[in-house]
């Protein structure tokens, strides 16, 4: 299990803009499943939306990515790199995240050549989907 000060060693992302809180697994190269506690002091709740907090699907989409992170630059020859975006597929939103839920994120990494890689992600609550699809990423 990976806390955050050693998530902080493995990414970038710093706050408010760190959306993973632990690191369960990680195959380095391969996945990784993270947890993302869903606070009622997020930031970004004070907008989205006032008296019905919902975390937004790009939150989400986020979260995954930077699961799937942990996961590539985890790899000795991609230490001190980063990982951007190169596209979003086959995203899909299911379920509403809100206050008190535990975001599950679960990554693989199904496409790699050279530098870019293509991750393939599913956020579940209590075992309910609430989202899933496809990142294309860089590492730079």
């Amino acid at each position: 299990m990976l806390n955050k000060e050693e998530i902080k060693n493995i990414i970038p992302q710093r706050e408010p803009f760190l959306m993973i809180d632990e690191v369960e697994e990680c195959v380095p190269g391969e996945s990784a499943v993270a947890y993302k506690n869903v606070d009622e002091s997020e930031w970004y709740f004070k907008g989205h939306f006032p008296g019905n907090p919902i975390m937004p699907g790009v939150l989400i989409a986020e979260s995954l990515a930077q699961t799937g992170a942990v996961a590539i630059l985890s790899l000795e020859e991609n230490k001190g790199k980063n990982a951007l975006f190169g596209g979003i597929d086959k995203m899909k939103f299911k379920k509403m995240v809100v206050p008190g839920d535990r975001l599950k994120l679960e990554v693989k990494i199904i496409k790699k050549k050279g530098p870019i890689g293509v991750g393939e992600g599913i956020a579940t609550v209590n075992g309910v989907l609430a989202a899933k699809g496809e990142f294309t990423f860089a590492v730079v």
